[in-house]
């Protein structure tokens, strides 16, 4: 992500109190693999997970939203101890409308990071829009923020770092990384 960001952008991202990620393309390059017994693999960064994790460490929640729904998926989020995840969703604008209900904030304190243009919708709501480098085209037009990862490498550690960078130094973020606890931190699962 380029380092100059503008005031706007800074703004917007210091305004958010939930991060919603779609998976496929997003927190994965897209690749889908099946099996006999359906999905079986699919590819996460472990460097998103700790952006995830200290997104969350800084009162900042994580929701995924997903048109799929396999279990390598319900492990990922398990393992991040992400308490809100909409899967096998059909319409992610509702989703993210009785998400926001049930954490009473707004849609501009949402940032909402998608790649095709079954996330348009909800792109076009929210305070900030991100899409990861290789995302549809379409959906890049929309983005506030198209990020210099591609999707499954490191999309999301961007969009973390963009989100606590505007708050604080980031180097201080990332002392609570470094402390063995963090990896250690859970947070009771609520699935939504």
């Amino acid at each position: 992500m380029n380092q100059n960001i503008d005031k706007q952008i800074k703004l917007k991202a210091q305004n958010i109190k939930l991060l919603v990620l779609d998976v496929d393309g997003v927190l994965t390059d897209g690749t889908l693999v099946y099996g006999p017994d359906g999905e079986q693999v699919k590819h996460f960064n472990v460097k998103d997970g700790v952006g995830i994790k200290l997104l969350q460490a800084f009162d900042v929640a994580v929701a995924i939203i997903s048109a799929k729904d396999s279990q390598p998926l319900a492990r990922r989020i398990e393992h991040l101890s992400i308490k809100h995840a909409y899967t096998g969703c059909k319409d992610k604008l509702l989703a993210l409308t009785e998400l926001t209900s049930k954490l009473s904030i707004d849609f501009d304190e949402v940032a909402y990071c998608g790649d095709d243009v079954i996330d348009l919708k909800v792109m076009q709501k929210v305070g900030l829009s991100l899409a990861p480098a290789d995302a549809y085209s379409m959906v890049q037009e929309y983005a506030d923020v198209v990020t210099l990862a591609k999707g499954g490498k490191g999309v999301a550690r961007e969009v973390a770092d963009l989100i606590l960078g505007s708050r604080m130094d980031l180097k201080q973020a990332y002392i609570k990384a470094m402390l063995p606890e963090f990896e250690e931190r859970k947070i009771l699962k609520d699935k939504s």
